[in-house]
């Protein structure tokens, strides 16, 4: 492995680090944690909350209110694939 390898991949466990721990923070204070995926359309957001739950939200606005509507809980296997393949596992 080269040196630009290493240093990319020390940087991205450091990221990945920050985001877990930011995660820890948002469910210790009984937030749920946002994900944001290019692979949801436009609008769409995935939130995970303490209890494992990930569910995908639609969120629109009118002028300055927010509205938030609930499409989709996940099952517990794709949850899971879903924290593995954004590192929160």
């Amino acid at each position: 492995m080269s040196v630009v390898n290493i240093e990319k991949e020390t940087k991205n466990e450091k990221y990945f680090d920050v985001l877990r721990n930011l995660r820890t923070k948002n469910f210790n204070r009984n937030l749920p944690f946002l994900i944001l995926s290019n692979k949801l359309p436009k609008g769409q957001v995935y939130k995970e909350y303490a209890d494992g739950r990930i569910e995908v939200q639609e969120v629109s606005s009118a002028g300055e209110n927010f509205k938030i509507k609930v499409l989709k809980t996940l099952p517990a296997e794709e949850a899971d694939l879903l924290r593995l393949n954004y590192g929160l596992l």
